[in-house]
């Protein structure tokens, strides 16, 4: 079974736990996904299946959104509500005190990693080390916050919600923590929930439940998207059957004796190479005249 099936993740399971259901389910032992999920988060996680995998490195879009809840007025280890509590304090931040905030965390911006993550230095994941007592310095890294939206806040609970589209490697708890910092009261996240990711939406995804019911009926198969969708800001090339079958096997094909000839493209772009009947070949990447393979699945 090759290809994509987007899940929606329940809360209490591990972004690993969930490959274990899938692997399961499917018989398919080769999986990935596009980006872990704490075990407290829920929301969209695509998985690749079997020859999908091969496009883990490559996927242009990483683009996240999430919807988190968070507090004011207390602090922790983890910078999340599961965390040990290391301040606590009276807050009472307005709405218009944090909306007038959002645009500093707005834009390109540098975020330190939180001890809590599974971010490696020299070769050691720095939540073991976390869990170890030992916290070291971490090196700022650049993301990019497009989209930042406070959805509600109660002022006499010092609770509310934010929106947050984000770049790959963005750290929504360090965000809010980042934002309570500088409101002067400290903050927390509550709830996260992962609405988008890598194009897909929660409307695409699956619960495990239903994935299950789909297995026990032979029906899990309609849940497979093909890798194609990860690629289609790609623009797209119809080759002959001929053509198609000499892309497959590796061979580079001639772009004068395709629809390229009359606008040959810039060296480095990345063509989706398609069959006459529609079916996604593969990868090809311009280089010298030619579209040289690059990558099927």
């Amino acid at each position: 079974m090759n290809g994509v099936i987007v899940i929606d993740k329940p809360e209490g399971f591990t972004s690993f736990d969930v490959v274990a259901v899938v692997r399961r389910l499917t018989g398919q032992r080769k999986i990935g996904h596009t980006g872990t999920l704490d075990p407290n988060a829920t929301g969209v996680l695509p998985l690749l299946l079997g020859a999908a995998t091969k496009a883990q490195d490559i996927i242009p879009n990483h683009d996240k959104r999430y919807v988190a809840g968070f507090r004011l007025g207390l602090t922790t280890d983890t910078l999340d509500i599961w965390g040990k509590t290391t301040s606590q304090c009276e807050s009472n931040a307005s709405r218009t005190d944090i909306e007038a905030l959002l645009p500093d965390f707005t834009g390109e911006i540098e975020q330190i990693p939180p001890m809590y993550s599974a971010v490696q230095v020299d070769g050691r994941r720095l939540y073991d080390l976390a869990r170890e007592g030992i916290e070291i310095e971490r090196k700022a890294r650049r993301i990019t916050v497009y989209e930042l939206r406070l959805l509600d806040f109660d002022e006499s609970e010092q609770r509310g919600t934010l929106e947050i589209s984000c770049s790959k490697g963005t750290y929504v708890r360090t965000l809010i923590d980042d934002i309570g910092r500088k409101l002067g009261f400290g903050a927390v996240m509550t709830s996260l929930k992962r609405t988008e990711a890598c194009g897909f939406k929660l409307e695409d995804s699956v619960s495990l439940d239903e994935l299950k019911a789909l297995a026990e009926n032979g029906e899990i198969g309609t849940r497979l998207g093909s890798v194609e969708v990860f690629f289609l800001s790609c623009p797209a090339l119809i080759v002959s059957d001929k053509q198609a079958v000499r892309f497959k096997n590796g061979g580079a094909l001639d772009i004068t004796r395709t629809a390229l000839a009359k606008n040959p493209p810039e060296n480095g772009i990345v063509f989706r190479v398609k069959s006459k009947t529609g079916d996604f070949v593969g990868l090809g990447k311009i280089t010298n005249g030619e579209l040289k393979y690059y990558k099927t699945f």
